[in-house]
């Protein structure tokens, strides 16, 4: 037999999830208070790093019912609902929004929403790569930097060089500037690169 559970959320401790359930209890659904699920966190977290959802979806199987007020409770954005849907649709869970008419997402009409919902997902998706081309086309424009800061600065770097040409070990090279191994060998793969564009033979440092 098909159990309905109930998802609640708010987004701060002075907010309760009372109305919500009492929404759904007003729209017909029967949930039992250990099927109500009700927790306090962002709406800016996406679902799967919710803690309260993801029990939730621990204890629903095949078959059983989720009823939520809004979109907003299954995801951060377009995106991330349509990902909740697709998930919990593809184990047997169907989910009716109150918002939506308590329309089922996964029945024929729910499946037209999603594809509204998914339009919106890939419009975001789009928008979101856009303008990280655009920031980083700017970043480089200003000429700024772009990637993860080098842990060496040049000044280091160029003594590294210096010092595993006269021998010292990459091991007491990264003790001394708290690196890891690899990271003095970067140092030294780089200046190999350098020197063969431009014709040169590195000399081999010790290890």
């Amino acid at each position: 037999m098909a159990r309905t559970f109930a998802y609640c959320r708010v987004s701060t401790a002075d907010q309760t999830t009372d109305n919500q359930l009492c929404e759904i209890e007003g729209a017909g659904f029967a949930v039992e208070p250990k099927r109500a699920i009700a927790e306090t966190v962002s709406g800016s977290v996406p679902a799967m790093e919710r803690k309260g959802f993801v029990r939730l979806l621990d204890r629903m199987e095949s078959g059983d019912v989720l009823v939520v007020t809004k979109l907003d409770r299954l995801g951060r954005n377009a995106m991330d609902v349509r990902a909740t849907v697709e998930r919990l649709a593809g184990e047997g869970i169907r989910i009716h929004c109150l918002a939506l008419g308590g329309t089922d997402l996964t029945s024929a009409a729910g499946k037209m929403m999603m594809g509204v919902i998914s339009a919106m997902a890939e419009f975001e998706r789009d928008l979101l790569i856009e303008r990280t081309q655009a920031g980083l086309s700017r970043a480089k424009a200003q000429g700024k930097a772009l990637g993860r800061p080098a842990a060496l600065s040049e000044a280091q770097q160029a003594a590294i060089r210096t010092r595993r040409a006269e021998g010292v070990s990459l091991g007491t090279l990264a003790k001394e500037y708290g690196v890891s191994r690899a990271a003095i060998q970067r140092v030294e793969k780089r200046a190999m690169a350098v020197q063969g564009r431009a014709g040169g033979t590195p000399s081999p440092g010790g290890m």
